[in-house]
Parts: structure tokens; C-alpha cells; sequence
């Protein structure tokens, strides 16, 4: 049985109720992970759940690195505001458990959710991504709701049509600002708000060590996506190419990082590639310290790291972000180096690696990695994707928007409301 947390334990007894007994607090048992006994009772009578911001994550534990790479953030935040983290599959809400002490809750159905968003006073909701039941949170009117994404990337699942949907869009800075104007018809861009990359303010504990006499070379690719028109990964077209290569090289200690779900995939096509990559890093991993790093915190890895492959993803922007001086080289699966620069614009400043050039790519990621002459480019484009920001401002400037939205949205409540002076019922309609 899953232990009721001690906020939420006492809050349910100040309701006037003690665990174990029928009426109210049965009912909201299961909302908390708690499985009741066959007599609970079925109504929901308002016990009170504190929280001043939720957390809404509608998804399996598959996909729980898009909200656990948000925890530290959330945590810091919980020192100021009450966070409360809604999960709606059991699986997440268990894989939560080891990874955060924030206040967190379970919920199946969606009256249940309904019934707990009437019963409490929630000023914001935030969204880690666009799920489908999403938008049964953002049914309740009154909470400010508001996406954050799990990461600033230039692939096109993160701009949606859903985005219409919330109230404000937290975003890294410039970049996704034109991302949106460029890719929605009809969208407000008054609902984007700059906030930086609050994820990157964290100071992180070394999980990645220096090999003296070498130089460290990551290999981080993104997986496959869920359709082709969101496909970026380098794994099957350039992956066991640009390992050999890299391995080729004496003066280099090669890291393969790839994304959590490549490990995951089951077309055949990656898991090949993906099981040729590690077998070339097992067979040469004694003679220069390489390694396969399927676990860890990436960003934590990073302070060791010279050098970075990767696709287009939120990877390459990370590292741009804490390690603009390192060398950054891209992958082009589409062959078409304009439709990249376009849609990426960081592509301008990386070395990129395509089906034209990777007969060489050997000589070409010596090029780009020891021959770098792209600094200043990619000084710029760290300006152009995160603004004037410096590490830790981000995580200020999420704290000031979000109170300031709190604050916005109460004393609209608190206004009477009347109907719009234009909101007549036509003669047809009356």
C-alpha cells in the first residue's frame, strides 16, 4: 500500500476525518494511490489536496523523463509554492516515487479530476507536454494553464496547434518565439513568455570524468519519433559510421549517450544500428577509456565533455547553452542542408553530417572537432535561442512569471464578470 503523504495526511483529518473511514475521504483514497477496501463509499465531498501550482502529467512512466528532467526546478519552486503533481496512470505515479519528495497524486478518472479542481483553490496548471488528456485538465476554467515543454529544441513537434489551447507558453527565448510565428496561422504570440531554460540552472553533481591525454567526444543522438515527419535520429543512416570513426581516432575517448526510447525502439532498422554502435564500443572500450552510458543525467555529464554529436534536439541546445565554446557537429538524416538551416538555425554554426559527405566522415569530424572555427557563430545563436540569460536567471524569471500570473489571474477573479455588450443573441437564435 502506498504511504499518504504527511501534508496531505493532515489536511485530510482537518477536513474532519481520520484514514480508514467511509464518506470523503474514502472516496478520495484512490486519488492518492491508496487502494481502498470493496465498502469504500463513491462520493466525493471537497476534501481539501493543498497546492498552490499543479502539475499535470498525463502520460505512462515510458515517457517520464519529460517531467523529470522539470523536478529540481519543481522542488526549488515547492520552497515558495505549494506543487502538487497529478499523474492519471499508476505507472508513472509509481516510477515518481524514488525520483522526488514532492506532493503527488494519482487519478484515474476524469470526474475525479473534475470534482478535485472544484473542491480546491489551484492558481496555476503547468503542462510538461501536449498528451491527449490534457485536455480534460484544461476543462477547469479558473487555474492559469500554462505549457512548459520538457525541453527547447528545433524539431517540429514543439510547435503545435495545441499550444492555442493554454493560457501562456513558457519558452526558452528568441528562437521559439519565431518558431511559433513561423509555423501557426491565427495564434496569439502575447500568450509566449520568455523564461529561459530553468532546467540548465541547476548545479550539477559530476557524472562524467576527464580521461587524461584524450579528448572526450559525445555521441547523443534522439530517437526515430512517432511519425517520419518527426524522425531526426543519426542512429541507423550515420550512427555505427560516425562511432567507427571517432573510435578510429587515438587522441579520442568516445561517449554514447543516446536518448532513453532508442534504447526502447523496436524498428528494426535502430535496434540493429543501435546493437552495432554498442558492439564497437565494447570491443575498443579497454583501450581508450570509451564507453556506453544508457543511464544518467546528461546534462551532468557535460562539464567533461569536448565535443558533441548529436541530431536535432534539445541536446545540442543544452550543451550550446552551457558549453558554447565546445564544438557542436549536427546530423542531416533529409539530405536537404537549406530545409536544416531553416528549421534549425543552429545548423549554421555546427559542422553538419549528411549523406553527402559521410563516405569522409572521418576526415570531416576531425575537421570540426580539432579545426573549430565556429565559436563566434555559436556565441550568436546561444544569444538567439536563450536571449541575454545568464545561468541562473532562468529559474528567477520561472519563479517571477509564475507569481505574477498567480497574482493576474486572482484579482481577475475576483472582478465581476458581465456578459460582453456584443454578445447578443441574434433575432434567429432568440
Amino acid at each position: 500500500m502506498t504511504v499518504i503523504s504527511e501534508t496531505i495526511k493532515y489536511r485530510i483529518k482537518a477536513a474532519g476525518a481520520q484514514i480508514g473511514k467511509t464518506g470523503a475521504v474514502r472516496r478520495v483514497l484512490p486519488l492518492l494511490g491508496v487502494r481502498p477496501t470493496r465498502a469504500a463509499a463513491m462520493e466525493f465531498h471537497g476534501v481539501p489536496v493543498p497546492g498552490d501550482v499543479v502539475v499535470y502529467y498525463g502520460d505512462g512512466a515510458d515517457k517520464i523523463y519529460q517531467l523529470v528532467q522539470w523536478l529540481p526546478v519543481l522542488e526549488t519552486l515547492h520552497r515558495k509554492k505549494r506543487v502538487l503533481v497529478i499523474c492519471r496512470r499508476i505507472d508513472a505515479y509509481r516510477a515518481l516515487a524514488p525520483l522526488t519528495d514532492l506532493p503527488r497524486i494519482f487519478i484515474r478518472r476524469f470526474t475525479d479530476l473534475v470534482d478535485l479542481y472544484e473542491s480546491n483553490d489551484y492558481g496555476m496548471v503547468l503542462y510538461v507536454n501536449n498528451g491527449q488528456s490534457n485536455f480534460q485538465s484544461l476543462e477547469h476554467p479558473w487555474p492559469v494553464h500554462v505549457h512548459v515543454n520538457h525541453g527547447e529544441s528545433d524539431k517540429i513537434s514543439m510547435v503545435s496547434n495545441k499550444a492555442k489551447a493554454y493560457d501562456r507558453i513558457f519558452v526558452a527565448g528568441p528562437a521559439a518565439i519565431e518558431r511559433h510565428k513561423a509555423r501557426l496561422l491565427d495564434f496569439d504570440l502575447d500568450r509566449l513568455v520568455v523564461t529561459g531554460r530553468p532546467q540548465l540552472d541547476e548545479i550539477f553533481v559530476p557524472e562524467l570524468l576527464p580521461v587524461p591525454g584524450r579528448t572526450t567526444v559525445m555521441y547523443a543522438p534522439t530517437w526515430e519519433g512517432e511519425n517520419e515527419v518527426n524522425n531526426y535520429t543519426s542512429v541507423e543512416p550515420y550512427g555505427p559510421a560516425i562511432v567507427a570513426a571517432l573510435l578510429a581516432m587515438p587522441e579520442v575517448r568516445l561517449v554514447y549517450k543516446p536518448h532513453p526510447r532508442v534504447l526502447d525502439s523496436t524498428t528494426p532498422s535502430m535496434v540493429a544500428a543501435h546493437g552495432e554502435i554498442v558492439r564497437l564500443i565494447e570491443a575498443a572500450a579497454a583501450d581508450g577509456g570509451h564507453a556506453f552510458l544508457p543511464e544518467g543525467n546528461i546534462l551532468a555529464m557535460f562539464d567533461a565533455v569536448d565535443a558533441l554529436v548529436t541530431d536535432i534536439s534539445s541536446v545540442g541546445l543544452d550543451f550550446l547553452y552551457l558549453r558554447p565554446q565546445q564544438p557542436i557537429v549536427l546530423t542531416d538524416r533529409r539530405n536537404n542542408g537549406a530545409k536544416l538551416e531553416q528549421d534549425s538555425p543552429l545548423a549554421r554554426a555546427c559542422g553538419v553530417v549528411s549523406g553527402k559527405n559521410a563516405a569522409a566522415v572521418g576526415e570531416r569530424l576531425r575537421e570540426w572537432i580539432f579545426g573549430d572555427e565556429r565559436a563566434a557563430r555559436r556565441a550568436g545563436m546561444r544569444e538567439f535561442y536563450f536571449g541575454g540569460l545568464h545561468r541562473g536567471e532562468s529559474t528567477e524569471s520561472f519563479e517571477q512569471e509564475i507569481e505574477r500570473l498567480i497574482a493576474e489571474r486572482r484579482q481577475q477573479l475576483q472582478q465581476p464578470r458581465q456578459p460582453s455588450p456584443t454578445a447578443q443573441l441574434s433575432p434567429a437564435a432568440s
